[in-house]
C-alpha cells in the first residue's frame, strides 16, 4: 500500500493511504537513508510504501520503502552535531514565522532557514507575526526588516494570528498546496493554524514571562488537511538551525542578491571574503546589500555554529 506520513513520533508513524484511511506504522528493521545520518529516517510529508500486519484485532503497517523525496527542509541537530533532522518533506511552500520580541527571531536564524530552502528549491514566505503587540518603534524595526527581505525577492507579510490581520492573504497563498509552518517556539504557529482552521483547536501556550521564550506546544511534526484545500505541516519550535554541510563555493548561490552580483566580481570563483574587486563587498559599501545578510554569510562560511539561533 502507498500513503503519506501525517505524523511522526520517532518510533511510530501515522500514514494516510490514497483511499483516505489512516494506519499506525513502524519501520522495517533498521532504516537508513543513503548518505545521511538522520535522527528521523522518516519525516512528515514522506510518501511511503507499507505492508499491513494483523496482531489480534489491531492492524498496523510496516514501512518498507520511502519514495524519493521531491525536496525537504533539513537542519543539523544542535545537541547531536553529527546528526541531521529532516523537518518536513515534499513541500510546496514554507512559511517562516518571525517575531521581533517575545521571542526574538534573529536574522541569523532567518537567513539559515532561507539558505536551506533555496538549496532545495522551496518557495518561502516570511510571516512577521504579532504585529498587533508592537510599539511604534518596534513597528519601524519590523518594516525595516521586511524591506530588506522584500528587496531580495522574498514575499513578506505583517500578520496577527491573534487579531486575524492578513490571515485571509495567508490562506489564499496556501490553496491546494502542502505547506510547512516553522519558527521558534512561541512565535505563534499553533495560534495561526487555529486562525486558519478554528475547528482544529490546537493547544497554545503563553510566552514564559521569566525567560521571554516560547514554550513547546507542538511536540511532534504533524500534517493537517484544511477545509479550503490546503495541507499544513505544523512543526515543533526550533531553538537553533544548524546548517548541513554545504560547499563554500556554492553557499553564495543560495543568497539570491549575492548570486545576482557574482558575474560582476573580478574572479568567477569569488567567495566574497578577501578577494579584490568583489561586487558583493562593493554592494555592501554602497548600501545596495544588507550587512546583516553578509554577517550571516560569513558565519556560515567560517562554520561558526555558536550562532544557531
Amino acid at each position: 500500500m502507498k500513503g503519506i506520513v501525517y505524523k511522526s513520533t520517532g518510533s511510530w508513524y501515522t500514514v494516510k493511504t490514497e483511499q483516505g484511511n489512516f494506519y499506525e506504522c513502524r519501520l522495517k528493521g533498521k532504516f537508513k537513508i543513503k548518505g545521511i545520518k538522520n535522527t528521523n529516517p522518516v519525516a512528515v510529508g514522506d510518501r511511503v510504501e507499507f505492508e499491513l500486519e494483523k496482531k489480534g484485532k489491531q492492524e498496523n503497517g510496516i514501512i518498507n520503502t520511502i519514495i524519493d523525496r521531491e525536496n525537504y527542509i533539513i537542519r543539523k541537530s544542535v545537541k547531536l552535531s553529527k546528526q541531521t533532522h529532516i523537518i518536513a518533506a515534499n513541500i510546496d511552500m514554507a512559511f517562516l514565522l518571525v517575531t521581533l520580541t517575545n521571542p526574538t527571531t534573529y536574522t541569523t536564524f532567518v537567513d539559515r532557514f532561507l539558505v536551506t530552502a533555496e538549496a532545495y528549491s522551496i518557495h518561502t514566505v516570511l510571516l512577521f507575526n504579532k504585529i498587533d503587540s508592537y510599539t511604534k518603534e518596534e513597528l519601524v524595526e519590523v518594516m525595516y526588516l521586511m524591506d530588506i527581505y522584500r528587496e531580495i525577492g522574498y514575499e513578506c507579510l505583517d500578520i496577527s494570528a491573534k487579531t486575524g490581520h492578513q490571515i485571509d492573504r495567508v490562506k489564499s497563498m496556501m490553496n491546494d498546496k502542502v505547506c510547512v509552518f516553522a519558527g521558534h517556539s512561541g512565535v505563534g504557529k499553533s495560534t495561526l493554524i487555529n486562525a486558519l482552521e478554528p475547528n482544529l483547536n490546537l493547544k497554545t501556550k503563553e510566552i514564559s514571562e521569566q525567560h521571554l521564550q516560547g514554550q513547546h506546544t507542538t511536540t511532534f511534526a504533524e500534517m493537517y488537511d484544511l477545509s479550503f484545500g490546503a495541507q499544513i505541516i505544523d512543526t515543533p519550535g526550533i531553538k537553533g538551525f544548524g546548517m548541513v554541510d554545504m560547499d563554500q563555493e556554492e553557499l553564495g548561490d543560495y543568497f539570491p542578491e549575492f548570486f545576482r552580483k557574482k558575474e560582476d566580481c573580478k574572479f568567477n570563483n569569488c567567495l566574497h571574503m578577501e578577494e579584490p574587486s568583489c561586487a558583493v563587498k562593493e554592494g555592501l559599501e554602497n548600501g545596495e546589500l544588507a550587512w546583516s545578510r553578509y554577517r550571516s554569510y560569513k558565519q556560515l562560511m567560517l562554520g561558526d555554529e555558536d550562532t544557531y539561533r
